[in-house]
């Protein structure tokens, strides 16, 4: 039943998503301007990183794409409570954790999406990276994606209007962005703030893609970056189970 119920209510949330083709490209233009008007600017300098510069700024948008929409996929939580259609589902029989992962998944598909045609712009301006680097990348966009959208869902089921909601994602996406090194590897910081920044989780997923896009697939940064991904993935979905459960959703 909960496989019936999630895939009943992805396939709802994935039709919504299907239909509105505008928001699905509009959702990749912040992370393709950096791409386009940021990316040019490190061509030619040494990012003490293996690689190219490309191979050090595609990873970070990847991330930066999944942090972002993910975190602000909560305002649809708070806008159906307005309409009422989380008081409907309320008197359904479908599992609570069918309307957080059906929900989720839906997030992570349309992300991997974005991120497929991220990487097809980024390879057209000159990206080389091996092939199973790159969905290794898509991989951990997909694992973020699931990550913060539950904890997403989660914060505005405990919130009532938006206005609320907006400045407490920018509160946490902020520092997440800047010090996680998603525009310039970290290690190019003072020692204060290299330090400071693993205790940033997506840090470590960051290193983890740039490394395997540069081929390391066994490195430190990889097994690190798949440790954290996968227990704050675990982590995340059951603090938003809970909260979709005890707030009767």
């Amino acid at each position: 039943m909960l496989l019936h119920d999630t895939a009943l209510i992805y396939g709802r949330y994935l039709r919504q998503s299907l239909r509105s083709r505008f928001a699905l490209l509009f959702g990749v233009l912040t992370p393709l301007l950096y791409l386009l008007f940021f990316g040019p600017l490190l061509t030619d300098l040494h990012l003490g990183e293996q690689g190219s510069s490309w191979q050090v700024l595609v990873p970070g948008l990847l991330l930066q794409l999944g942090l972002f929409g993910a975190l602000f996929a909560g305002f649809t939580i708070i806008m159906e409570n307005a309409q009422g259609v989380v008081e409907r589902m309320r008197v359904t029989p479908v599992s609570r954790l069918a309307l957080l992962l059906g929900r989720v998944l839906r997030d992570a598909t349309v992300f991997v999406f974005q991120a497929v045609l991220l990487v097809l712009a980024a390879v057209v301006m000159g990206l080389r990276a091996p092939l199973p680097g790159i969905l290794i990348g898509f991989a951990f966009v997909a694992l973020l994606t699931l990550s913060l959208a539950s904890l997403s869902y989660a914060m505005a089921m405990k919130v009532r209007t938006p206005q609320e909601f907006g400045p407490l994602i920018n509160a946490v996406s902020m520092p997440s962005m800047l010090l996680s090194g998603l525009m310039l590897p970290m290690t190019l910081a003072p020692a204060w703030l290299d330090v400071l920044s693993h205790f940033v989780p997506f840090r470590y997923l960051v290193d983890a893609v740039r490394d395997a896009y540069v081929g390391h697939y066994a490195s430190t940064h990889m097994l690190y970056g798949s440790l954290v991904s996968v227990g704050f993935t675990a982590l995340a979905v059951t603090v938003g189970t809970r909260v979709f459960r005890t707030a009767g959703a």
